[in-house]
């Protein structure tokens, strides 16, 4: 394929309209895509631009495209890097090539593992940018949802206004264990909604005297799918239970609302979280990986990466 194969566009609206289909054909696959752009789509009305890049004018969105059928999209938030659906290698070398010739610079590339190798091995032929490994997380795909055993007392409750303060406070806690510091700094500004968990769904799990414990979020269902997103326990209250049994829950009522792809990711170097999500019915999908890319040089490096 040609680097001209890749159609380009700001317009959400023409990027759905011929890639749309595309995305929902494989929607754990491409739950993110299809979530951040959907909040792209439904934004954009009332307000562009965002801290973040959530609006879609100033977003690119790019398609692949053989015999009049899609075969790959990206999409690449404002100052943000790209984020890509699964490419062969020579597919990631036109896009490489393509946004190249553009003039594009990118911080990062996030793309399952084979992918965003290769196109992090690409984006250095064409413009020398050293491409460093930043992080590995492991998609999973709900099986047969399975409740932990023991099940530890207390219920669910989706929160409410009053409960905004201990949400916020709870995803800043999270991301400073994951170490996702862009998202501290949209909650520390105060640009809640402009965060990525700002259009999440909350549910606490509360001890049989009403006390929250933990947390789970869902995203909105789009395409029959709908991805946890986060979970987190507090350090002081973990190891009972917890985290298992608020999971179960916001799956459980996912599935009840008619999704047929429930989807969350865990940090593959973890094996409490992983065991934890497969115990109750979680499947491994794919590994995915960041690539963040050094300043471009005037001359390409040979880089040499190990695939797994």
């Amino acid at each position: 394929m040609r680097p001209d194969d890749w159609h380009l566009t700001e317009d959400v609206d023409e990027f759905l309209a011929r890639a749309g289909d595309f995305l929902r054909s494989r929607p754990a696959l491409h739950n993110t895509p299809l979530t951040v752009i959907e909040k792209l789509r439904t934004s954009r009305t009332s307000r562009t631009g965002g801290a973040d890049g959530y609006g879609a004018e100033a977003t690119l969105f790019g398609r692949l495209e053989s015999a009049g059928e899609v075969r790959a999209t990206f999409y690449r938030l404002p100052a943000r890097g790209l984020t890509v659906t699964p490419l062969a290698p020579d597919h990631a070398d036109t896009l490489a090539a393509r946004l190249a010739a553009l003039g594009h610079s990118l911080p990062y590339v996030s793309a399952d593992h084979d992918t965003a190798t290769a196109f992090a091995e690409a984006w250095q032929r064409h413009t020398g940018a050293a491409p460093t490994l930043s992080n590995r997380i492991r998609l999973y795909r709900l099986g047969t949802l399975t409740p932990p055993e023991p099940h530890p007392a207390g219920r669910g409750r989706i929160t409410g206004g009053t409960d905004r303060e201990q949400v916020v406070r709870w995803c800043r806690e999270f991301c400073v264990d994951v170490g996702e510091q862009s998202s501290i700094d949209l909650i520390d500004a105060g640009s809640w909604d402009d965060s990525r968990f700002g259009d999440r769904h909350f549910t606490f799990w509360e001890t049989p005297d009403g006390t929250p414990v933990s947390m789970a979020a869902v995203t909105s269902m789009t395409a029959a799918m709908v991805r946890v997103d986060p979970v987190y326990t507090p350090a002081h209250h973990r190891g009972r239970g917890y985290a298992g049994a608020v999971t179960v829950e916001v799956s459980r009522a996912a599935l009840a609302a008619g999704a047929t792809d429930v989807v969350l990711y865990a940090d593959p170097a973890n094996p409490t979280s992983n065991a934890l999500y497969q115990r109750i019915g979680y499947v491994p999908v794919t590994d995915w990986a960041v690539y963040d890319f050094a300043r471009e040089h005037a001359a390409p490096r040979p880089l040499s990466l190990t695939r797994p």
